[in-house]
């Protein structure tokens, strides 16, 4: 009886090489430094919103719109960039976003009232909202299998190195020249050099055959065999059919098929990350003048700030210790739940100095384990074709719900409600997300990326 000679994918060659640092690592590294800019750049938000409400005399609607501008090009981004990455490219998309954040960023400066300011940190928001997903998508597609999942939630730990260095520098900067300039300069010139470094990263090998560039891809994937020291074997490159291109209705395109796929899945996405990351972004932005409202020093609040996005580093390493040990979405369900509960007491003691600072570093901690590991989930549950476009969409869902929703948290919510009762009605919000998530997606824990 003849036996058949099975003879992998590249793709499976690709997600079976073992883990090199100075291979998929310098990848996770690169990535993951476009992945802290974004954390830098929406921290900042916090702490232009004080700053420039007194040099320009802004009401807290207006001064709302500081943030609200920057996530809102972000939104506009995600899904721009993710679809030109899924379409022309992963390599083109990961530099030309760094690019066009610092070019706006430096515009920035030279503002002299809130609706320029506003509509330059919209365009530098448009172009750092594509790190995300690009980068995650790139990331995930050198990554082995068997490491992925430890990997994708290890790159929201850049998020809590960016978040504080954006309270410990701003802090220092205002300290010595009270003024909101120099903060925003400080991101600009590592990020600037970043723009370089991304041009030597490798188009995805699981792009390239996607679109059908065989030497291309045989390329790449032969040098990581040989880079990772792996045995070369013999493999195949599939002849894909309907090959998206690039056109003006691509990015319509792009979000039909993102639900034609699932719109089980979709749904449950979309869900998670309008709910936990409306919660986050509030906090994230107004939390130093939450913290300030309450009778803390401006300095105190933006130190203590930095130490709630300083200890998210630990909760993101956690979350990569136990990602793969508890599945994704019952650490998700968990730490997600549990981080906006704490936000509702800490808002109910914020006029209690003792109780702040350790309930501030609970709710950092607790949350940079649920946002991980919801990123690494949503980068998983996607074929090649549509994981940029289907981690872009839903995270520009999120952008727009950060955005807008804490324009309306602050100017009715609040009033309305009192600011314990808003985290609870937003609390309420993320576990009806979670308990979506159980009925209507999958789990991803150990499963090959989709070809």
């Amino acid at each position: 009886m003849t036996q058949t000679h099975y003879v992998p994918s590249g793709s499976e060659v690709v997600q079976s090489l073992p883990w090199k640092w100075n291979v998929q690592g310098r990848i996770f590294i690169v990535g993951g430094l476009g992945f802290m800019f974004d954390a830098w750049d929406v921290s900042l938000n916090g702490i232009l919103i004080p700053l420039l409400s007194e040099e320009w005399n802004l009401t807290p609607g207006q001064a709302a719109w500081i943030g609200t501008a920057n996530l809102l090009g972000m939104a506009l981004g995600a899904f721009v960039w993710a679809t030109i990455a899924d379409r022309i490219g992963r390599k083109a998309a990961f530099t030309a976003t760094i690019a066009v954040f610092a070019i706006f960023t430096v515009a920035g400066v030279f503002a002299t009232d809130i609706v320029v300011f506003a509509i330059l940190r919209f365009i530098a928001g448009f172009g750092l909202g594509g790190a995300i997903p690009v980068d995650y998508a790139l990331v995930g597609e050198f990554t082995p299998r068997r490491h992925r999942g430890r990997v994708l939630t290890a790159m929201d730990a850049w998020w809590p190195i960016g978040a504080a260095l954006a309270g410990f520098v701003s802090a220092w900067f205002v300290t010595m020249w009270a003024d909101w300039r120099p903060p925003l300069l400080a991101m600009v010139l590592p990020a600037i050099l970043l723009i370089f470094v991304r041009l030597w990263i490798p188009e995805s090998p699981m792009f390239l055959i996607r679109t059908n560039q065989h030497a291309k891809a045989r390329e790449v994937i032969d040098g990581l065999v040989e880079a990772t020291g792996a045995q070369p074997v013999e493999y195949r490159l599939d002849t894909m059919e309907d090959i998206p291109k690039m056109s003006t209705g691509a990015l319509w395109d792009q979000l039909r098929r993102v639900w034609a796929f699932s719109w089980r899945t979709t749904l449950a996405v979309w869900l998670l990350f309008l709910t936990i990351m409306f919660v986050y972004y509030v906090s994230l932005q107004w939390l130093p003048t939450f913290l300030m409202d309450a009778g803390f020093e401006q300095t105190q609040a933006f130190l203590t700030t930095g130490g709630m996005s300083a200890i998210g580093l630990i909760g993101a390493l956690l979350s990569t210790v136990l990602v793969e040990r508890t599945g994704r979405r019952p650490l998700l369900a968990v730490s997600a739940v549990t981080g906006s509960i704490l936000l509702v007491i800490l808002a109910m003691f914020l006029h209690v100095p003792p109780a702040v600072l350790p309930l501030v570093l609970a709710y950092g901690l607790i949350i940079q384990m649920a946002i991980p590991v919801m990123y690494a989930y949503a980068s998983e549950v996607y074929p090649t074709d549509l994981r940029s476009s289907g981690f872009g969409w839903a995270s520009a869902v999120s952008r727009i719900s950060a955005g807008i929703g804490p324009l309306l948290f602050v100017t009715h919510m609040v009033p309305a409600m009192t600011l314990p009762g808003a985290f609870a009605f937003a609390a309420g919000l993320v576990v009806v997300a979670v308990v979506a998530m159980f009925f209507l997606a999958p789990e991803t824990t150990g499963k090959d990326l989709q070809d």
